[in-house]
């Protein structure tokens, strides 16, 4: 069997063992066990991708299988890796795994969260591996339809509103990816819906630009491109802890993923011709994101509201193609997935002593749990990009890539997006002086137990990997720039 499929078997075979687990202590010992083992399974990987990269393996993709699956589309079940598949898929890894034990007591029914939370994951590493268009968008669809009963079902606040708007929103960006999708297939002329098959036909420029944006936007929405990023903050607010670190670490980096090796990759002239629209967006989801979380009261929604920006910052820093501000945006999507899981798995553990997300009624926690304490102010330190974390190397590469453009429009956009730093110092300062310093707000909360041992294991984890990019980021950047140079040598060839 290939070894990649292997992502796709372990959840499945997850999936049933829970149905047959009878206990509580059973469905525990299945998850636990499923996430254990996706994470070595990703360790694994990297291992085995770094010694194809010694030994001198330098194919664009590494571990290919591929079987016909339906032959009248040719459509087949391809799978293959690059450096950038592989760092997603162990971010995947690790995102399920610390989601698993900060979902320890979940409830009620413990059993069906869990089967859902798997059918989720099966869709995200199906979607990371596959080369097939069509596999990708299956995957695609089976990583967003669990989001509406885990938010309705286990959710808080408004969750039934919030799972329909983000279900309707995301299923309309669906729709759009389809089209464009079937759009490509028919105008390639490859007779093959696998990705690097259609790369070496040549679209025609004119259909190019028709069916680029069909595919950036309805990849972009998952990646909360302005003005489509409405349903991301109502679905963080309302999801439990572990489906907002799934969401956001995770999910929301299928969009920019997708933006690059769907619509930038296979239409390298539209990309160049229309992506000054795209940046005018992206640009302001940078800003309004960053000054959204600046007014807002709820530490879920300063959350999601942040994700908002560094997102867009994905995506922005895709669009100046060129392969600094490109591996900067593939830095940036495993700094914001570590760092956002970290910040809602907090988060969910502040809200469960305190029974409150509102920023005005908390105060002096530092004292009471310091352990919670300290690692919400590493989060915030990752999340403003100080040096030695995560944050720092993402947004050096972003902004120094950006401003290597000779032109004065890229520039001037560079300028204004690099204002959200400043921007997320102030609502991440802000919080953390009035949640964590200061008086204590309610009695009550002199009461209150510090994390115990299966809250802080998932929360050393996503700590421990925020701080190793930060202070070893060269073998992931390499990684990044060995996997980038086609697509930005046929953005290059294009722009010509």
């Amino acid at each position: 069997m290939n070894l990649l499929s292997v992502f796709v078997l372990i959840p499945v075979l997850m999936l049933s063992g829970l149905f047959l687990a009878k206990s509580r202590k059973q469905v525990l010992l299945v998850s636990a066990t499923g996430a254990s083992l996706l994470l070595a399974a990703a360790a694994v990987l990297c291992f085995l991708f770094l010694g194809e990269r010694q030994s001198g393996n330098t194919g664009t993709m590494l571990f290919t299988a591929s079987f016909s699956w339906f032959p009248a589309w040719n459509i087949s079940y391809s799978v293959g890796v690059d450096g950038i598949s592989v760092l997603m898929i162990l971010l995947s890894a690790i995102i399920v795994f610390t989601g698993t034990f900060t979902s320890w007591n979940i409830d009620p029914m413990p059993k069906e969260y869990f089967m859902w939370f798997c059918l989720l994951s099966i869709g995200v590493f199906g979607f990371f591996i596959s080369l097939d268009l069509f596999t990708m968008f299956m995957f695609y669809e089976v990583a967003l339809i669990p989001m509406y009963l885990l938010i309705g079902v286990w959710g808080s606040g408004n969750k039934e509103r919030s799972a329909m708007k983000l279900t309707l929103m995301l299923m309309g960006g669906s729709a759009l990816l389809l089209l464009g999708i079937l759009g490509v297939y028919f105008s390639s002329g490859a007779q093959s819906m696998d990705i690097m098959t259609m790369s070496r036909s040549s679209i025609p420029v004119v259909l190019q630009r028709y069916f680029f944006p069909f595919v950036f936007i309805g990849f972009g929405i998952l990646g909360a491109l302005f003005p489509f990023h409405t349903w991301s903050p109502d679905g963080h607010a309302s999801a439990p802890t572990a489906v907002s670190m799934l969401h956001a670490g995770v999910l929301m980096k299928l969009g920019g993923y997708g933006c690059f090796r769907v619509a930038m990759f296979l239409m390298p002239e539209a990309a160049n011709e229309l992506g000054w629209i795209f940046l005018l967006l992206t640009g302001i989801s940078v800003v309004y994101g960053a000054f959204s979380a600046c007014v807002q009261k709820d530490l879920k929604y300063i959350n999601a509201y942040s994700s908002v920006s560094h997102c867009g910052l994905v995506l922005f820093a895709l669009l100046m193609m060129n392969t600094t501000a490109m591996t900067g945006a593939i830095v940036q999507m495993l700094s914001h997935g570590l760092m956002t899981a970290l910040f809602f798995a907090l988060i969910g553990m502040i809200y469960g002593r305190t029974h409150t997300r509102d920023i005005r009624e908390m105060g002096g926690l530092m004292k009471i749990v310091p352990f919670l304490g300290v690692s919400y102010v590493i989060a915030g330190l990752a999340s403003l990009g100080l040096p030695g974390l995560s944050g720092f190397v993402a947004e050096m590469n972003v902004f120094v890539g950006s401003f290597q453009h000779a032109d004065t429009f890229r520039r001037v956009l560079t300028l204004v997006a690099v204002t959200s730093i400043v921007i997320t110092a102030v609502y991440i300062l802000r919080v953390v002086g009035k949640i964590l310093y200061g008086p204590v707000h309610d009695p009550r909360h002199l009461e209150l137990k510090d994390a115990v041992w299966f809250e802080r294991f998932p929360v050393v984890v996503l700590i421990t990997a925020i701080a190793a990019i930060g202070l070893f980021p060269g073998w992931i950047t390499e990684w990044i720039g060995q996997a980038l140079f086609p697509i930005v040598d046929r953005l290059n060839v294009a722009a010509l």
